[in-house]
Order: C-alpha cells, then structure tokens, then sequence
C-alpha cells in the first residue's frame, strides 16, 4: 500500500506517524469526512435493504371510511404495500390472530417492517413523513402543519361520527333489524351534520380550495370519504352545497383514477339502493 493511499484511508503508517491514545483515534473516526461518508453509506444501503425487502401491509375493509383514506393515499403516493382484508361484517377483526394485532380490533392496520400502527390519522401522517411524499399532505411548516392538526382533531367529534351516524341509520341498522330507518333519529342526524358542513363551509373552506389551505392534505381525504359514505343509502349530502361540491370535484381531481377506484364499493351499494327505489 502507498503512502498516499494510507493517507487518503485515514490510517497512520507506525513508521511514519507516533501512535494515538485511543480515545484520540475515536475522536478522529468521528469527525473525519471519509469515515462520515462511510457511514452515510452504511446508513443509505441499510435502508435501501428494508425498502426492497417486505413491503408495507395494510389491513383494511373497504366499507370503512378511515381504511379507503389510508387505502387511496397509498395509491396516490405510490407507497409499495400489500392488502390484507379484514371483513368486519364476517367478524375478522375479532379473530385471535387480528386482535394481537390490534387488541382494539379496528381497522385500519399498518405493519412496516415490524412497527405496528393504528388509528388513520395517525397511519397516514405517519406515511406522509416516513414515505417523504409531497410536502402539501402533511406539511413540515408549522403553521401549516398546525392547520392540518387543527382539523383532523376536530374531525373525530365532528365530520366522522356525524356522517358515519347518517350512514348507520340508513344502511347497517335496517339490514341488521329486517326494519326500515327511524324516521326521527335520521331527521336529527341529518340535522346536526348540517351543522358540521355549515362549519366546513364557514371556516375551513371560508377563504381556500382546500380544507387547510391552497392543496390538498391529508385533512381532505380524511373528510371526503366520511362525507361520501352516505351515498351508500344514494344520499349525496353535499347536492345541495355548492362549495362542498366544488371542493369535493377539486379533492377528486387532485386523486385522479384512484378516487374512484377505491370507492368502487360504496358505488356498488348506491346503485343497490337505487334499484330498491
């Protein structure tokens, strides 16, 4: 080996060069660019290591609202991943092996690599930041980023139970009974879901196409497809709501074929609900 080469590897020749203590020699390791380089290296072929190795698995039912968000930002997002499908109707979600799991026994489901997680908001700020997707689904700004905090947490009391509630009044409980749908209760479920568009009318949508600004984020594929799920009775719940309609066209536009796609299910049962008519 030349001279020249130990030098460029950072090893001193004992000939040439007194020996170090070797606290001395770590302190070198740690601050010299090639052994820096080294391991950024190591670091880059590790993860490209995992990356090509299993892929990303997403449990999911395609009737869940929360699972077709996480299902379509894959998609969108070209994020590689395997589909497990967990029928809540056939009771899936309480098998032995789902509950280990999640002993929640909800879907959506996440394993990446072996880290395990639940909840869809959480999934898919999660994937927006591990998976380095655009920066406009979950912004690094944190203003921006707060903006889309600030309706997500407003969301899980708001946009989702009342229009998961609609949906459960018109759809499960009359195939669950055999009855047809209280007309009372669906009058003030209807009613108080008004009163959340009103709301995502009046202030997140109040001055920008999108719910948390000028592009879309994961706060609008959160909420469209809880306020799609109604249409699985054939209620449009935005028909009549002209800025809804144009965000959700803009929402749709923005997804491309992919919208679409993954509310196949929910087309197939408006159409049933047509054909009763």
């Amino acid at each position: 080996m030349t001279e020249q080469s130990t030098v460029l590897l950072g090893v001193a020749r004992p000939d040439r060069i007194p020996l170090k203590p070797i606290g001395r020699m770590r302190d070198l390791r740690e601050t010299c660019p090639l052994s820096l380089t080294l391991r950024a290296i190591i670091s880059s072929a590790k993860d490209t290591v995992m990356a090509a190795g299993k892929a990303l698995e997403v449990y999911l039912d395609l009737l869940s609202q929360p699972c077709r968000a996480v299902l379509i930002f894959l998609k969108h997002n070209n994020i590689p991943h395997t589909v497990k499908t967990v029928a809540i109707r056939k009771g899936d979600n309480r098998t032995p092996e789902f509950t280990k799991l999640n002993p929640m026994q909800k879907v959506p489901v996440i394993v990446d690599h072996g880290f395990v997680l639940t909840e869809s908001d959480a999934i898919l700020k999660y994937l927006a930041t591990q998976y380095k997707t655009a920066a406009h689904w979950y912004p690094q700004d944190p203003e921006r980023r707060a903006r889309v905090d600030e309706y997500t947490a407003w969301h899980h009391t708001n946009t989702r139970p009342r229009a998961a509630k609609v949906f459960m009044l018109e759809v499960l409980l009359p195939r669950m009974t055999g009855q047809a749908p209280d007309p009372s209760k669906l009058e003030r479920a209807l009613t108080e879901l008004d009163e959340t568009l009103d709301k995502l009318e009046s202030m997140f949508l109040k001055r920008q196409p999108f719910l948390c600004g000028d592009d879309i984020s994961v706060a609008d594929l959160l909420s469209i497809c809880e306020l799609m799920q109604p249409l699985g009775a054939g209620r449009d719940v935005l028909k009549d709501r002209p800025k809804l309609l144009s965000w959700r066209s803009r929402v749709q536009a923005a997804l491309k074929n992919t919208f679409d796609e993954v509310h196949e299910i929910l087309y197939r049962l408006q159409d049933k609900s047509r054909s009763r008519l």
